[in-house]
């Protein structure tokens, strides 16, 4: 690759890698940025999975985050030149359930509201107070997320939501957010269909229902979806590290691919270099590692003198329950029975309620295949036809939770134990429960590629066990203890070594913000490096070792 050396190396070319890359290179740093597959992304790759020109998000798809985030807020104009556009489907997600019934959110509140109305005016009340919360909060609780962990903002933040909300309603908030999601559902509404509709959000991260502090991703879904609707990457969701690329090439930087790190040479408890499989090296006073605690502390500084403490707690980071993906290539939209709307909407949830979800959840931690699973079925094609040709549609089931070793089957069908055995039968299981809720989806299928847990980590090393989080979302493994202990502001032991990615704060998601708090905290301490250096040789009357000034 004849790179002989670097400001920055930059390990992983996922979006949280080369988000942090481009703001170093457009900060002066020479960036190099190194990525062990063939291809940019980790988990925000497109792919035709199926049938040529059906392109298929592979494994993350939802961008919201990132489109109304402070990186795109910074970067937008650059990724946007470079060809990185988003459809927004106001039609954001429903739940359907038995009895041809669904519930829809989007459009806004009044929309929302007459929908819930229709089903259950019970529920109307309590949902309208949440409005109201996440619209007072909402400041305060992204705010939160785009600060380090922790932090003198985070205290300039709780002080203002404090005067702001008043202390009954911050306690309130305070209340909801260590609550589980199922009984956030149940403090304010009433029927069984609304509750799941808060409660599903909660299994895209490893959240069962009975999970406490589980409610931020469903309050924080549900309502920001509401009022603005889902968003996806025109075109596929691997236009998003393509745009990137091109920022970072564009600022002076190198992504080079196929290039896998195996160590980091550390030498006096300095990052000195990186070390590839093919024997080259890239000399760099600084190395950004976009990888998990256990393949950076037991792997890239395997060799690095390193508290044992921290060894150990590298080694008990906690992976969430596996995914499986089903991509169907469709000759025509999801004939659901709750009506042909449901079809252009971003995601159904298919529970149904919410003791199914508790079930399924249950039944994957304790190693089993879930018999009910619950379903999340993205629809890209209802906001973005350019991905399927000639009237066709792509289809993205998700399926959280599975185990990522299996001990069983809880219908007791399947009587495989391998991944590479149970993934067909598992797949024909959650198509045979999505045709229950959309008779006749399965005559439209044109063809099918299904993911197993082993089979999203080998697309993305990152997702250990197919956890879509790239870690447990659990209060043990978050906030300040994201992904250690002691180590939640993307430092490292080793001097000159950052974390970033998924597994670190603010977690998971398609945000980029870890990859931009690696990017600051590398700025802030070259700053804070010259500021000594300055005043030593201020001390010393201004000159160098040498005596020269």
């Amino acid at each position: 690759m004849s790179v002989a050396r670097a400001d920055v190396v930059v390990i992983g070319g996922g979006h949280n890698g080369l988000v942090c890359a481009a703001l170093l290179a457009r900060a002066g740093r020479e960036v190099v940025v190194v990525e062990r597959s063939a291809a940019i992304g980790g988990a925000t790759v497109s792919a035709e999975l199926t049938r040529p020109g059906v392109v298929h998000d592979v494994l993350a798809t939802n961008v919201g985050a990132f489109a109304a985030g402070p990186v795109h807020a910074e970067l937008g104009d650059d990724l946007r030149r470079h060809g990185l556009e988003f459809s927004v489907n106001p039609n954001a997600f429903a739940s359907a359930f038995p009895d041809a019934r669904a519930l829809r959110v989007g459009g806004g509140l009044e929309r929302t509201l007459a929908e819930l109305e229709a089903n259950d005016p019970a529920d109307v009340a309590g949902w309208r107070e949440l409005a109201d919360l996440f619209r007072a909060a909402a400041p305060t609780i992204f705010g939160g997320l785009a600060q380090p962990a922790p932090s003198l903002g985070w205290a300039r933040l709780a002080r203002s939501a404090w005067r702001e909300l008043g202390a009954g309603r911050a306690l309130e908030l305070l209340q909801l957010l260590a609550s589980s999601p199922r009984d956030f559902g149940d403090s304010y509404l009433h029927s069984r269909e609304a509750k799941a509709l808060l409660a599903a959000w909660a299994l895209h991260g490893d959240f069962g229902p009975d999970q406490s502090a589980g409610t931020l991703l469903p309050f924080l879904e549900t309502f920001a979806d509401m009022e603005y609707g889902m968003a996806l990457v025109r075109g596929g969701i691997g236009n998003l590290p393509r745009a990137l690329a091109a920022v970072v090439d564009e600022a002076g930087g190198r992504v080079v691919t196929g290039a896998e790190a195996t160590a980091i040479a550390v030498v006096r408890g300095r990052a000195q270099a990186v070390e590839l499989a093919g024997g080259e090296r890239i000399a760099a006073p600084t190395v950004v590692a976009c990888v998990g605690p256990r393949a950076l502390y037991g792997g890239l500084l395997r060799d690095a003198p390193l508290p044992d403490a921290v060894r150990r707690a590298a080694g008990r980071f906690r992976y969430g329950p596996g995914t499986v993906m089903v991509h169907l290539a469709l000759s025509g939209p999801v004939p659901w029975a709750a009506g042909d709307d449901l079809a252009s909407y971003g995601y159904v949830h298919v529970g149904p309620y919410v003791e199914e979800m508790a079930g399924a959840y249950t039944e994957a931690r304790n190693g089993l295949l879930p018999s009910d699973p619950l379903l999340v079925v993205g629809q890209p094609t209802a906001a973005d036809p350019s991905r399927a040709p000639g009237g066709e549609h792509v289809l993205w089931v998700q399926v959280r939770a599975v185990p990522a070793e299996i001990r069983g089957d809880a219908a007791g069908d399947i009587a495989a134990t391998s991944w590479d055995e149970a993934i067909e039968p598992y797949a024909d299981r959650v198509l045979a429960k999505l045709e229950r809720y959309a008779p006749g989806v399965g005559g439209l299928v044109l063809d099918r590629a299904a993911l197993s847990p082993l089979d999203i980590e080998a697309r993305d090393s990152n997702l250990v066990g197919g956890d879509n989080g790239a870690g447990s979302g659990l209060i043990a493994h978050n906030l300040v203890f994201r992904p250690l202990p002691g180590w939640s502001r993307h430092r490292t032991p080793v001097r000159g070594v950052y974390h970033t990615g998924a597994s670190t704060w603010p977690g998971p998601g398609v945000t980029g913000m870890p990859g931009k708090l690696a990017a600051e905290r590398v700025l802030g301490d070259a700053r804070v490096g010259g500021r000594l250096v300055r005043r030593t040789l201020a001390a010393a009357g201004g000159r160098g070792r040498d005596g020269r000034r």
